[in-house]
């Protein structure tokens, strides 16, 4: 059987609700440019044979099959002992996000991957779209207020009934965490957001801390090469600067620096080389120093979110969509 130590040395992190532990760096699977179905699962079954125990799809992604077909072929082939090895993170997307369209949208995640539950389930975005067809981007005119209240209870029903371990929400504002805490009887367990040295997120990390929500960050590297993404990350004289003097990639200080704020981290790669130099960050360290140069670098957002605004509401901008921390 082949086995990795990476396995057995990386950190887990505590989820306060479901008691879970999750393995802190995640395997991203979404693609932009999207690509077909068996390039994701040979990325996903080398991704296990490197040692990733996390792994982070969504309904819109179009990679819950994918990934659920590399999972069975690794279990054939025995590069680990059981499902329960692993940490599946799916997403209900907008079109969904009514408190009656939750619980069949995670049934069919399960069934795409071929699992009796997956370990965390997010909302994807704060927002609601026209029942239906799972589409990207939606039209301006489909988009509908979230009756938080409704959808959270209904993503605790999934909880309950064992459909999913936890549940936490995605691309939320504190203030939207803040109404999800109002009515909530099982608190949130992560909110996903962008993180990166370009865009911190200090406050944000500290208020979820205070509520026993992790932060998971997706975009760690900035997500350069995608229609969102941005390049000043890779490119950071900084970053550039402690790599050079550490000997390490950019990517590898990047997700170090993710790593010791304390947050959970899911990064995407399908190129091999770079998926096992990404796992590599857990035997060293960065220095106050570098630290507090990184804390310097000026910041932004990479996904600002445009696609989630619409003349016709609710969030007519950005502003309003992130509640003014943009």
């Amino acid at each position: 059987m082949a086995t990795s130590s990476v396995q057995s040395t990386m950190p887990v992190i505590n989820l306060k609700s479901g008691s879970l532990k999750m393995p802190v760096l995640g395997f991203g699977t979404a693609s932009d440019p999207p690509v077909d179905s068996e390039t994701t699962k040979n990325a996903v079954l080398q991704a296990i044979e490197l040692g990733y125990r996390h792994f982070d799809t969504a309904a819109l992604y179009n990679s819950e099959q994918p990934l659920g077909e590399a999972i069975a072929e690794a279990l054939n082939r025995g590069l680990i002992k059981s499902r329960d090895e692993l940490f599946i993170t799916s997403k209900l997307w907008c079109s969904d996000a009514h408190a009656q369209f939750v619980r069949p949208a995670l049934q069919r995640t399960l069934k795409n991957l071929n699992m009796d539950y997956i370990d965390l389930y997010l909302i994807h975005w704060p927002v609601s779209s026209k029942p239906g067809i799972i589409e990207y981007p939606i039209k301006p005119e489909d988009f509908l207020p979230m009756d938080f209240k409704s959808v959270w209870a209904a993503m605790e029903d999934c909880q309950r009934l064992g459909l999913t371990k936890s549940i936490g929400v995605s691309n939320f504002s504190w203030k939207k965490l803040e109404e999800i805490l109002s009515t909530a009887n099982i608190p949130p367990a992560v909110n996903e957001v962008e993180v990166n040295p370009c865009w911190q997120h200090k406050k944000l990390i500290e208020l979820c801390n205070a509520k026993g929500i992790l932060v998971v960050a997706y975009s760690p590297l900035g997500a350069a090469g995608t229609f969102y993404g941005t390049n000043r990350v890779l490119n950071s004289p900084v970053l550039n600067q402690i790599a050079k003097a550490r000997g390490k990639s950019v990517a590898q200080v990047t997700l170090r620096w993710a790593y010791e704020q304390g947050i959970g981290v899911v990064v995407k790669s399908f190129n091999k080389d770079r998926m096992k130099l990404n796992l590599e960050i857990f035997d060293w360290s960065l220095s106050n120093e570098d630290l507090q140069k990184i804390g310097e670098i000026p910041q932004g957002r990479a996904c600002v979110g445009t696609d989630y605004t619409s003349i016709y509401g609710p969030y007519k901008t950005v502003e309003e969509l992130w509640d003014g921390d943009i």
